[in-house]
C-alpha cells in the first residue's frame, strides 16, 4: 500500500488524450468481445493490434484492459473469460501462464493522502508473473507484485506481496502454504505430439 504519489513508478496525467486512447482500446475490445467463437483470425488481429506483445496467447472473451500496449506475453498461455488487466504500468506475463475466469490484475493504485488522491494523475506499479504460473478464478493481483515461476495462486486470493517460485499460495492476503516438487516433465516433442490435434 502506498501513501504518496512518489511511491508509484508510473504517473500518467488524466487528460483528454488519455481518455481518447482508452476509448480507442475499448472500441477494439468491443469487436473482440462480441466476435463469434469461430472468428479466430478477427480475435487474433485485435489482440495483435492492442497488446504490447501478443505471442499467440489464447484469451476467451470477454476481456478487458486499460491500455493494452503495456501488456507483454512471453509465449503462449491461456486467459479464461472475464479477465481484467488494468495496465497503466507494464504487466509482464511469462511463458504458458494459465489465468482462471474473472481474475483481476491491477497495476493501478491510489495514494492514501487525500490531497494527492484527488489530483488528475493515474498512478501505478508494474506486475510480473513468471513462467508456467497458474492463477485460480477470481484472484486479484495488486500493483507492484511479482509471482515466481511455476507457482499456483489459489482461487479468490488477493496477492498483495511477492510470491516465490514453486509454491502454492492462497488467501486474503495471499500467503504461501506449501512448496511444490514437480515430477519429470514430458519432452517438448512429446508435448507437441499430445497437443497436435489442436494446432
Amino acid at each position: 500500500m502506498s501513501y504518496k504519489l512518489s511511491d508509484f513508478s508510473v504517473q500518467i496525467p488524466i487528460n483528454k488524450e488519455l481518455c481518447a486512447f482508452q476509448d480507442e482500446v475499448k472500441e477494439q475490445l468491443y469487436d473482440f468481445n462480441h466476435s463469434r467463437p469461430s472468428e479466430h483470425q478477427l480475435r487474433a488481429d485485435v489482440l495483435q493490434s492492442i497488446l504490447g506483445n501478443y505471442q499467440g496467447v489464447i484469451i476467451v472473451p470477454p476481456f478487458y484492459c486499460d491500455m493494452g500496449k503495456n501488456i507483454h506475453f512471453e509465449c503462449g498461455g491461456f486467459l479464461n473469460s472475464g479477465v481484467k488487466i488494468l495496465d497503466l504500468a507494464p504487466v509482464f506475463i511469462g511463458e504458458y501462464v494459465q489465468i482462471g475466469p474473472n481474475v483481476v490484475i491491477s497495476t493501478a493504485g491510489h495514494p492514501f493522502d487525500l490531497a494527492e488522491r484527488v489530483l488528475p494523475i493515474a498512478s501505478a506499479n508494474p506486475i510480473k508473473i513468471g513462467d508456467n504460473v497458474w492463477i485460480g478464478a477470481n484472484a486479484v493481483i495488486l500493483d507492484g507484485v511479482t509471482i515466481g515461476d511455476r507457482s499456483v495462486i489459489g482461487a479468490g486470493s488477493v496477492v498483495t506481496k511477492d510470491i516465490p517460485p514453486d509454491c502454492v499460495a492462497v488467501g486474503n492476503p495471499c500467503r504461501v502454504i506449501k512448496t511444490i516438487t514437480h515430477s519429470e516433465m514430458p519432452t517438448d516433442e512429446e508435448l507437441d505430439e499430445m497437443w497436435a490435434d489442436l494446432t
